[in-house]
């Protein structure tokens, strides 16, 4: 994993050799790094699919993004099955049956749809690597641009907040005293971890920055579903209904509810979000925690170096001034 140091936050730069969905990211309450991560714009997605390696042939089989503003203000949404082109499995977890996909559109069908909702926006999702991995393998062959604005919200938790379970539901009923509904459809996941998002710019102890790839517009797509031939454009089939029943460019106002107000759990020293993947357990906490502690030390100790030359600094020049006045 290569990483490259924006202000005090260290911003991954991994994937496999093939093009990568996204670049991830970061959020830090370092004053001196990046920008207001509020004057953000933000594409938060979740799939369900048939198996959870992609390199294995699991596929999608349901896709769902919502668009927000960084004060939590809801534009847009999009929820749609997935014809993943292959047997459905996955059942127990997802609920989605063979037959319901029938009529769906394909993964290439959506590339301009979802095109259009990721530009200009940071692409945000709870454990970003999961869909990462999915979009790489099935829509930037396609045509989805690479190389994405990405946000992980779960790294996110657990860099900035102590919790004992950073699970979608479990964080957010941790935090909020709320348990998220729709849980394992697209939609619902997507919506409730835009909800997280919004509360966590909302709570965090002074302004949070976003450091990382910047977000580009892409090249037009279409604010419908993408022409599939003439006359014909493709069919969304959502599980999950939008907002009443809204069109794709239609403008849904303010979030699903008001962002909560969070028990008082972020963490003193922020972790670097590289050291908060994996199972992070408490292994992985220590290290994250022992990262933090170094890296204030070295900070202060460079603070300290910094107001002891410039004493000296003036010490030298007050010395020279009082010879000269002699």
């Amino acid at each position: 994993m290569n990483t490259s140091r924006q202000g005090m936050v260290e911003v991954p730069d991994e994937g496999p050799t093939g093009p990568r969905a996204f670049r991830r990211g970061a959020l830090t309450r370092s004053r001196s790094a990046g920008r207001s991560a509020r004057g953000l714009d933000y594409a938060v997605v979740d799939v369900e699919t048939t198996g959870l390696d992609p390199d294995r042939g699991a596929r999608v089989c349901e896709i769902a993004v919502v668009r927000m503003r960084g004060d939590g203000t809801v534009t847009r949404e999009l929820n749609t099955l997935v014809n993943p082109g292959r047997p459905v499995t996955g059942q127990e977890f997802h609920s989605i049956g063979p037959g319901d996909v029938i009529g769906a559109p394909q993964a290439a069908d959506l590339v301009g749809v979802l095109a259009e909702l990721f530009s200009g926006a940071v692409v945000v999702g709870h454990h970003l690597d999961f869909e990462g991995a999915f979009l790489a393998a099935e829509f930037v062959p396609a045509g989805l641009p690479a190389d994405l604005p990405g946000l992980c919200t779960l790294r996110t938790l657990r860099s900035q907040v102590d919790l004992n379970r950073y699970a979608l539901p479990r964080a957010s009923h941790a935090l909020s005293g709320h348990w998220p509904s729709g849980q394992h459809t697209a939609l619902g996941d997507a919506r409730a971890c835009a909800q997280l998002l919004a509360e966590l710019l909302h709570n965090a102890p002074g302004e949070l920055r976003y450091v990382g790839p910047e977000p580009e517009r892409l090249a037009d797509g279409a604010t419908e579903p993408a022409a599939t031939g003439p006359g014909e454009t493709v069919r969304l089939k959502p599980r999950t209904p939008v907002v009443s029943g809204l069109r794709l460019s239609a403008v849904r106002e303010g979030p699903a509810r008001p962002p909560a107000t969070w028990p008082r759990r972020w963490r003193p020293l922020e972790f670097d979000p590289g050291l908060c993947g994996g199972r992070f357990g408490e292994a992985e906490r220590e290290q994250a925690a022992h990262d933090a502690r170094r890296r204030a030390a070295t900070r202060n100790l460079l603070a300290a170096s910094a107001a002891l030359t410039g004493t000296l600094a003036s010490t030298a020049a007050a010395r020279l001034l009082l010879r000269r006045l002699r």
